[in-house]
């Protein structure tokens, strides 16, 4: 099975068989917690199959027992008896229909929560390889896709087969002769069915790679929207959208076109069908071998003959996409974390905070290295700043020690213990992580801070952002630490922002503290305002400060210098500037520019 990791948006057009018995097995796995109800419904759709045979019989005999001799108390009783029939079909059709949709949502639940719980365990690369549009279509198109195969697909087919086998054992049983005739007109509608397959099979593909061509659109220029407005190219954007949309709209009137054709000729067959019926049939009355209530009896079981043959061509568009959305949902699922936690995972009692990168080498892609030979100790309460030009590997660092990603040699140890040894979720525990691009849930400022963890106090969140000069700000609104927050954070400012992410690492008391150029977007009055909440929160923390304004590097015990993936000096800025190495150069050319800008200490 293919990687999902390799996968583009035309994984949207996938569609395979109609009928995978690989796949139909996995998917009838979720089927079993609700066995016992999936049991009762095929029972209650084999008595709605019997009941609904049970018309043309009752038809039957009502026309030759009752209204032939003008019995119309016998007619009466048998009208109240199907009444009673139709009366209690409807109300078992009911409830099996009401059990499978029941069913279907549940499974519909039960696969999205799947799909989330394993979107949460996956590495980083992961998602840098795979677009957010692609799986947010996993956890809700394609489920939507497998609850309509569910609910009214698969127990429906077997209904519709079990039906079809009835009414030709109900036809053999009247008239083997009237039922040949029947089955005459069956290559007819055998050819159109297979010509209705292959098109709406050709349909089908061309909607879904359309479908997701206009996804993949709106996605990127809707979040790309500050860009399309600064450039004015709204006209040229709405151009390319309606030229999309109208191919979508094209693909769809072909779907649209393969339906209006095959049902009216399924209407034509059984048309003639019946035709012959009645043709043949009226001989065979007049010569005595068949009563006129046995001619519209075979009559009624023809038209319900004809009725689940159309279903069925329309059951097989459901599993022809739930097939695909299976396979597109099962390629996602089977695609294996880089980074798990071990069988046996090692906890590490009384942390101190202590780090070790030991000959550590890393790529991102194959071939692609990243880092290369790694090595450093960081003791415990440390501040090490990490400095570098872009590309030189620091921010990767941050993200091993965080295990977003796995290395591919050497090893990287807290307190003498192997990383890979622990649960990663467990190495997480320990350690906050504040970005230069801060994200911001829709929700409140407490949410925001605590991010909904009940063992962070409204008290501990309200202090964490006193400490970072952000309580002021939040108390000024009228609810306080409740008031609503966009996504993104539209309405807070890139300082703001990032305070509030100051307060967030605060909150959760971490003993390591990961600043990825944490203060390069704030202003040198914001930055001046969170350098004393700095200051307290690395007392006895462990703490790695990627950055490059100089009132940061010159405060740190130690200094990393990384040049293309190699740690090339170490010491501190003391010591780096008298080797006028690489940290001399960077310096002064950083020097240079706040001189000129007046923009740094």
């Amino acid at each position: 099975m293919r990687s999902a990791k390799t996968g583009t948006y035309h994984d949207e057009e996938i569609l395979g068989k109609a009928y995978d018995a690989r796949l139909m097995k996995r998917l009838m796995t979720y089927l079993k917690p609700y066995r016992g109800k999936v049991v009762l419904s095929i029972i209650l759709l084999l008595i709605v199959t019997a009941l609904q045979l049970a018309g043309p019989v009752l038809t039957q005999i009502a026309i030759d027992k009752y209204i032939a001799v003008g019995d119309m108390n016998g007619l009466l009783r048998l009208a109240l008896l199907y009444g009673g029939i139709l009366f209690s079909a409807f109300f078992i059709s009911y409830l099996q229909f009401y059990i499978m949709q029941w069913i279907g949502q549940n499974v519909q639940y039960d696969i999205r929560m799947q799909i989330f719980k394993h979107l949460q365990r996956m590495h980083l690369q992961f998602f840098d390889k795979n677009p957010v549009g692609r799986l947010v279509t996993r956890v809700t198109n394609d489920v939507n896709v497998l609850n309509e195969m569910f609910s009214s697909g698969v127990v429906a087919i077997v209904g519709d087969l079990l039906a079809i086998a009835g009414i030709i054992i109900a036809m053999l049983y009247y008239s083997w002769e009237l039922a040949l005739i029947t089955f005459l007109v069956l290559p007819f509608l055998v050819l159109a069915t297979a010509v209705f397959r292959r098109k709406a099979r050709e349909a089908y593909r061309d909607a879904r790679a359309w479908i997701a061509r206009i996804n993949s659109f709106l996605q990127e220029h809707i979040t790309g929207m500050a860009v399309v407005q600064l450039y004015s190219q709204e006209n040229n954007t709405f151009k390319r959208f309606k030229d999309i949309n109208s191919k979508l709209r094209r693909a769809n009137f072909k779907s649209v076109y393969c339906y209006a054709t095959f049902f009216p000729t399924v209407e034509i067959v059984e048309t003639l069908a019946i035709a012959l019926l009645i043709y043949y049939g009226g001989i065979r009355i007049n010569i005595d071998i068949l009563t006129f209530g046995e001619l519209v009896a075979f009559i009624q079981l023809v038209e319900r003959f004809f009725r689940p043959l159309r279903d069925l061509s329309e059951k097989y568009n459901i599993l022809q996409a739930s097939m695909a959305s299976s396979e597109r949902i099962f390629l996602l699922l089977d695609e294996k974390p880089q980074v798990s936690s071990p069988p046996q995972p090692k906890t590490i009692d009384s942390f101190k905070g202590g780090i070790e990168f030991d000959s550590v080498t890393f790529a991102y892609n194959e071939g692609e290295t990243v880092l290369n030979d790694v090595s450093f100790k960081v003791e415990p309460g440390e501040k090490i700043a990490v400095v570098g030009s872009t590309g030189a590997g620091k921010t990767s660092l941050a993200s091993l020690l965080l295990r977003f990603y796995d290395f591919q040699q050497g090893d990287i140890r807290f307190d003498g213990v192997s990383v890979r040894d622990m649960d990663p979720k467990y190495v997480r525990s320990f350690m906050a992580l504040v970005l230069q691009e801060v994200f911001i849930f829709s929700g409140d400022f407490k949410t925001n801070i605590d991010l909904n963890n009940d063992a962070i106090s409204d008290n501990q969140a309200a202090e964490a952002a006193r400490q970072v000069g952000l309580a002021d700000f939040i108390e000024r609104h009228k609810n306080g630490y409740q008031t609503e927050v966009f996504e993104r954070g539209a309405t807070l400012s890139t300082g703001q922002k990032q305070l509030l992410s100051f307060a967030r690492a605060l909150a959760y008391d971490p003993k390591i503290l990961i600043l990825d150029e944490a203060t390069s977007s704030v202003d040198t009055e914001t930055e001046m305002m969170i350098q004393k909440a700095l200051e307290k929160l690395m007392q006895n923390r462990t703490s790695i400060i990627i950055a490059h304004r100089l009132s940061t590097i010159e405060k740190a015990d130690r200094i990393l210098v990384m040049h293309k993936g190699r740690l090339r000096e170490m010491g501190t800025h003391k010591e780096l500037l008298e080797k006028r190495g690489i940290y001399h150069a960077l310096y002064q050319t950083q020097f240079n520019y706040f001189q000129k800008t007046g923009t740094d200490d």
